[in-house]
Order: structure tokens, then sequence, then C-alpha cells
């Protein structure tokens, strides 16, 4: 799914001396491709485990990784630092088992867009310039497109943009309190609050899988899953958020939805309409906008 490492807490992301770094730039890209590749994998596991064992087995997996590479309990937390920490994994377990209902129903690009508006709203919810209706305005604008038939000659599914417009809240509230949670140490927070939402969540996807979820023949692909979605593009957004401004990292990965339109017809062979695809680049534009505007001042930082 399209998860962030959440950025310290006085909102900037390291030096700005270099406006557009190329490995910073080129670590971003890449993550963003590997979390996408693996979402488009993580989708091909529904049939066998559903969309509840497949995120089971992404943070479940995922949680073991980060453990390994970031052995957190080396770092000291605060007592204060608990309460964050377990709504930020509450909100991860939250945003990444709604996403995968969602992608269940909807078409990758379509998810991870409507996944979008959570962020998008919490940045303009905290602002007050009149230009920032333009930003609403635009994003309700790609959001009604999306809502066309597409190729298949199949709409949206109900369901599917509820649990997408969950995800996009979890999404939220995961940047909110993530930055607290930050506070003692970003890769503490992130490995602990991935293994938080497995602990929420793999008992899920065992209720509903039963014993397919433990099966080896699975394991390889459940295994790749979270490679690409957690281990490999966390350890590549650290080289980023030390080399990018708040401005350029938010900019960029206002190009997720693009990733995934793009990743979903090579791997799964998903395909969106015109509209579809022209409402997808709205809110991808609606993202850009607010986070350009937003460069102009010095809001508060989420």
């Amino acid at each position: 799914m399209s998860e962030r490492i959440i950025t310290v807490s006085d909102g900037s992301t390291g030096s700005r001396s270099a406006p557009f770094p190329l490995i910073p730039v080129a670590a971003l890209l890449v993550a963003m491709v590997s979390i996408q590749s693996g979402a488009s994998l993580a989708k091909s596991l529904f049939p066998i485990v559903g969309a509840e064992g497949a995120t089971a087995l992404r943070l479940g997996l995922a949680a073991g990784i980060l453990l390994i590479i970031f052995r957190p309990w080396r770092t000291r937390l605060d007592r204060a630092a608990i309460r964050p920490l377990l709504f930020y994994g509450a909100a991860l377990g939250g945003m990444n088992l709604l996403f995968y209902l969602a992608i269940h129903s909807l078409p990758l690009a379509v998810a991870v867009a409507l996944e979008f508006t959570g962020p998008l709203g919490l940045a303009l919810w905290q602002s007050r310039r009149p230009i920032d209706l333009c930003w609403v305005v635009l994003a309700f604008i790609g959001i009604a497109l999306l809502f066309t038939y597409g190729t298949t000659g199949m709409g949206l599914n109900a369901g599917g943009v509820t649990f997408a417009l969950g995800a996009g809240v979890c999404w939220a509230v995961y940047i909110r309190i993530g930055k607290r949670a930050a506070a003692q140490g970003r890769q503490a927070a992130v490995a602990y609050g991935t293994t938080i939402a497995a602990i929420l969540t793999v008992p899920v996807g065992l209720e509903h899988t039963g014993g397919h979820l433990l099966s080896f023949d699975i394991l390889p692909l459940a295994l790749a899953v979270a490679l690409l979605t957690s281990a490999i593009p966390y350890s590549l957004e650290i080289v980023a958020l030390q080399g990018l401004s708040t401005r350029t990292f938010g900019i960029l990965t206002s190009m997720e939805p693009a990733l995934a339109a793009l990743s979903a017809a090579i791997i799964l062979a998903e395909h969106l309409s015109l509209a579809q695809v022209i409402g997808t680049g709205t809110i991808m534009a609606a993202s850009i906008g607010a986070v350009t505007s937003d460069s102009r001042s010095t809001p508060e930082p989420v």
C-alpha cells in the first residue's frame, strides 16, 4: 500500500541545499515502485487467503523483518511515547487491512487515489488559505471522475470505495499520531508500530483463513510482498528523507496513483477507463497543489 515513513517533528526532511538531489530522489522513486509492485503481488494472494489473510501475512512477516533490521530494543522509549506508539500501530494496521479490503474489489490505482484523500484532507483541514478551496474542488472532481465505468463494464464497488476512504482516514491518523511516536526514533517507531499492527491483524487473518495462512506454498510470495511493501521501501525512504525537503517529498509521493496504475496494468492486467485515468491525475494534481501552496507558509507540523 501507500504508507509513508513519517517525517521528523519539525516538518523538515533533511538538507534543503540541493533542490533536486539525485540519490534521494532515486531512492524515493524506487521505494514507491516497490510499494505498488508489492501491492499488486499481494492482490494475487487474495484468491488463496483473502484480503484479511494477505494483510496478516504482509504485516506479520514485515514486523519480523523490521525487528531484525532495526533492532528497536536498542532505542530507549520514554513512557510518554507508549500511548502514541499504540495508536500509531493501530492506525497502521487499520490502514493496511482496509486498503487490502478495498483493492479486493477496486482497481489498485483507484483505491490508491481514494486513499490519498486522507492525507490530502488532513493538510487542507489545517490550512485557512482561500487557495486551498481550489484543491478541495479539484479533489472532488477527481473522485467524481473515478465513479465511471471502466473498460470491463463494471462500476466501482460501494464497499470497496468505503474501505479505500476508510484507509485514507487511517492514513491521516497515522501521519498525525506518528509524529509523536517518531520522537523516540524513527526506526524504532516503524518497527514497533508494524509489530503492533501485526498483533492486531494476524488474528483476523487466521480467523478468516484458518490453516491456509500457514501454508508453505504461499510463503515465498508472501515474503516478497513483505519485502517489497515494507523492508525495502522503508530503508530507501530513510535515505530519501535525509536529502529531500518536505515540499519535494510530498510532490514526488503524489505520483503514487500513477505508479499504482502502471504496476497493476503490468502485473494484474488492470486497466482504467479514460475518465478514471483523468480522475486519478486530478487527485494527484490536487495533492501536488496542496503541497506546493503549503510550502509558501509555515503551517503547523503534522
